[in-house]
């Protein structure tokens, strides 16, 4: 099936009619992932909410991941598992396929990576949050994760938030991992605007900006809603412990932070027209900052009132403003 991108007109909810029940449309990208695929599929099927469909598109596997994904669509039906062929360009842009499809109706959506196990009550703690907002308004639910090794062993949890989610935060950093997403259909026409036709860095990044920038609501849960599996293969991994600092300001001189930023903000500047008027002054101020130097630039930034969640994370954005690295 060709994506079909959704149209950038007026902002409407799927059409359901009297007695139906909400439904949960899972996206996930898959490549080479058929060492950990199973038991992430074998959770998802044990979901405690059962109104789901999954949508999988593939970036060209030859490891046998097809052939686990062919085994469930048989075994679930072709109504419950569809998938696709993917774009080949990176899990974000494979991601933001699966998002930007129209062909993809639901009244919720789940990102889901392909080597993750979800807890049982994943989906419905979710929707039961996000069903308490306005369906007009957009909304995200993620949450804290557990961490587990290639062996399924658990080796700690991921950091609870210290200050609370927003687009001053969301500018400099994305506090919502993906594979705990869960986001209205409102959140995911505006995050599909335009995101079909841009260079967005990180998929779950730019729906943490879309939410907190067009006046939604962001729920960060403390309670784990997965167990999230380090590896090597991992694309983007956890990184927690006292040593980070000089893990970050190394990554942040790299300039590879800097380039994932000026991504973003060029993606969001086809979206100001949805901004609140505190997100696009808050976006001109940040734009702002990113061209004066030094000391300035330190000055402009900490006036724009960008922030990061925690101490050592801020102390390392301020020190690579000084030498316009962040």
């Amino acid at each position: 099936m060709k994506d079909e991108p959704l149209p950038s007109g007026s902002m409407t909810t799927p059409h359901r009619s009297e007695g139906d029940s909400s439904h949960v449309a899972i996206l996930m990208a898959t490549y080479q992932g058929a060492d950990y695929l199973a038991a992430q599929l074998d959770s998802i099927e044990a979901q405690s909410l059962e109104r789901w469909t999954l949508w999988v598109s593939d970036d060209g596997s030859q490891d046998g991941t097809r052939e686990i994904l062919a085994h469930y669509r048989q075994r679930w039906g072709e109504q419950r598992l569809k998938c696709f062929d993917g774009p080949r360009e990176g899990f974000a842009r494979n991601f933001m396929s699966l998002l930007c499809n129209g062909g993809i109706r639901a009244d919720y959506y789940a990102f889901a990576d392909q080597d993750d196990i979800w807890l049982p009550g994943k989906l419905e703690d979710a929707i039961e949050c996000l069903a308490r907002r306005d369906a007009e308004t957009p909304a995200l639910y993620c949450s804290r994760t557990r961490l587990v090794n290639q062996q399924g062993i658990e080796t700690g949890i991921s950091a609870s938030l210290r200050r609370p989610p927003g687009f001053a935060n969301a500018l400099v950093q994305n506090i919502a991992s993906g594979n705990t997403m869960v986001f209205n259909h409102c959140a995911r026409q505006f995050a599909a605007r335009h995101g079909a036709r841009q260079d967005i860095p990180l998929h779950d990044w730019w729906i943490y900006l879309v939410v907190t920038g067009c006046g939604g609501f962001v729920y960060f849960s403390d309670q784990p809603g997965l167990f999230y599996r380090q590896h090597a293969g991992n694309a983007i991994g956890m990184r927690l412990g006292p040593g980070t600092l000089p893990r970050r300001l190394c990554r942040l001189w790299r300039g590879g932070h800097y380039l994932q930023i000026e991504r973003n903000l060029k993606a969001l500047s086809l979206l100001q027209s949805d901004l609140t008027v505190d997100s696009r002054q808050r976006f001109e101020a940040y734009l702002s900052s990113r061209r004066r130097h030094g000391f300035r630039r330190l000055a402009s930034l900490h006036a724009s009132g960008v922030y990061r969640q925690t101490l050592t994370g801020q102390l390392a954005m301020l020190i690579a403003a000084v030498f316009n690295k962040t």
